[in-house]
């Protein structure tokens, strides 16, 4: 690490990557789920780099919310369907 607290960074984002993942336990089994999305920034004027940040962010916590709500939705019935099977035999 640098002690030279006068430099200022030159260097330009190009690129920025979000991951999301999460993590659930649903009866028995363990389920996690990941989501990883990278973008270019254009060099053009009226980035906002940070809003930038902030929409990739939203998307790929947006992506995995919903992957892990069909999960949920997808495990349960399956069961469910077990159970019911289970009750006529």
């Amino acid at each position: 690490m640098s002690n030279d607290t006068n430099y200022e960074s030159k260097a330009i984002t190009t690129q920025i990557r979000a991951t999301s993942r999460v993590s659930v336990k649903i009866l028995d089994n363990f389920y996690t789920l990941e989501y990883t999305e990278e973008r270019t920034i254009p060099q053009v004027e009226g980035v906002d780099l940070e809003k930038e940040r902030k929409l990739l962010w939203d998307k790929v916590n947006e992506e995995v919310d919903v992957a892990m709500e069909e999960t949920i939705n997808y495990v349960t019935k399956e069961h469910e369907k077990l159970i019911a099977k289970h009750k006529r035999t």
